[in-house]
């Protein structure tokens, strides 16, 4: 048991396959959470389906917002000058906080989470000093930068909105080397459950480091394969300076064409996301809105809300996770459109495909986080129609302001007319929406 402010209790339960480690919850009562730190050891027939099975059922419970799950291949060094001063400053920082608090890239709301990784690294450096005698101040150093550095590439979009109850499965193979081993059970102290497959290799019998984690045989080790794992069957592509994902085809059923009720509007809210921008330490640097405008995770926003972030956070209405993504799939400056991507399944609104001109007078519901408030729904009239640096948008009279960037503009018929561009013009006090022909054609191929 490892005492904090959240208790972690280790492998209260045996775990003896892949199946059962992807299901298994650890219960959160009383801030006590149980966590799993397991070893799958050697190699069976039928163990590379077993792992792609284990893949789609965590992406089947990702998708619905139940878990967040990661498989990697292995971790990277920690060698860039700019990256190793990066993280020795997190150490000082640490440092100064007698050892009690450590903050990295990671966001979270929940500021328990900087104590707990501050005690974890506490923990698991203790632990290493136990192996190796006479550690000198660097060696620490270099041992608490690596471990940071490593923490921030495997949970940097997993534990965005992390708090006790999460969910969270990581999955590693062939670990041996001692760091690596201690960086991964010091996942288990800040709340993850992780496992290690260890088809080819295994730590030495009888490392005092082995009484960490609980093992099962699946047979004799041996050489395996195993296959890259792609989030989701996420695929990414080169785009200039953004991660990118192959273009997937969706069909979105044509809406009905009788006006809806405004109630009926704003249940497509559910469907308009607040995206909260983050700088390079993890703060919260603007706001703004999304579209929903395809299943695979596909969220039309404005470039101006995408630029400057380094990575984003998304939240659904009525889903209490929390989405963190670096994804930047497409953007256009011009006009001022981006698509981000998350990974989960979308329920997107339809976009207006232009059955009948858009005129002045005609009613129109917009939907946003207006200065962070949540998915405000407000109703007005098409005003008129403007062209400003030669883009045509739609004036309207539903009220908006900062944060409602990004937001739904929508006719009768619960489809979307255009996106909300708030403060294009600050000198005058008019909301200007990008209409549905710059959409329609910006988004071919992710709906």
């Amino acid at each position: 048991m490892y005492e904090q402010t959240v208790i972690f209790r280790h492998n209260v339960m045996e775990i003896h396959s892949l199946h059962a480690f992807i299901n298994i919850k650890g219960g959160f009562n009383n801030n006590c959470k149980d966590v799993y730190f397991a070893r799958a050891i050697g190699r069976k027939d039928g163990l590379l389906q077993d792992i792609k099975q284990m893949d789609q059922e965590a992406c089947s419970l990702m998708q619905t917002g139940k878990i967040r799950y990661k498989r990697i291949q292995g971790l990277p060094r920690l060698s860039s000058i700019e990256d190793a001063d990066t993280y020795s400053g997190y150490y000082a920082q640490w440092m100064e906080t007698s050892r009690k608090r450590m903050k990295t890239k990671v966001f979270s709301r929940d500021e328990r989470l900087a104590e707990i990784l501050g005690s974890a690294c506490s923990f698991v450096l203790k632990k290493y000093m136990e192996l190796k005698k006479n550690i000198t101040e660097s060696m620490e150093k270099n041992f608490i930068a690596k471990l940071t550095y490593w923490y921030d590439y495997v949970m940097k979009d997993v534990f965005c909105e992390w708090n006790g109850g999460s969910v969270v499965k990581i999955v590693a193979h062939n670990v041996t080397n001692e760091q690596e081993y201690l960086f991964y059970y010091m996942l288990t102290l800040t709340g993850a459950d992780v496992l290690l497959i260890q088809a080819e290799k295994d730590l030495e019998k009888g490392q005092e480091l082995l009484k960490l984690s609980s093992g099962f045989v699946l047979g004799e080790l041996g050489e395996l394969q195993t296959p890259e794992f792609f989030s989701c069957e996420r695929v990414k592509l080169q785009l200039p300076e953004r991660a990118t994902v192959t273009k997937r085809t969706t069909v979105v059923k044509p809406p009905d064409s009788m006006e809806k009720s405004f109630e009926e509007l704003a249940l497509l809210a559910s469907s308009v996301v607040m995206i909260s921008i983050h700088d390079g330490n993890g703060e919260v640097i603007g706001t703004g809105s999304g579209i929903m405008v395809g299943k695979k995770g596909y969220l039309l926003t404005n470039s101006h809300v995408a630029s400057g972030g380094r990575f984003y956070s998304i939240r659904i209405e009525e889903d209490q996770q929390i989405y963190s993504t670096d994804e930047v799939i497409k953007y256009n400056t011009v006009l001022d459109l981006a698509i981000l991507r998350i990974n989960r399944e979308l329920n997107p609104i339809p976009v207006y495909k232009g059955k009948m001109k858009l005129v002045r007078g005609q009613k129109v519901v917009a939907i946003g986080s207006p200065l962070g408030l949540f998915n405000s729904v407000s109703d007005g009239i098409i005003s008129g129609f403007r062209t400003i640096n030669n883009v045509d948008m739609i004036q309207f009279t539903a009220p908006i302001s900062h944060g409602s960037s990004g937001g739904a503009v929508l006719n009768m018929q619960g489809e979307v007319i255009g996106i909300s561009t708030a403060g294009i013009d600050s000198g005058q006090n008019i909301n200007l929406a990008m209409g549905y022909e710059g959409i329609n054609m910006f988004i071919q191929g992710f709906v």
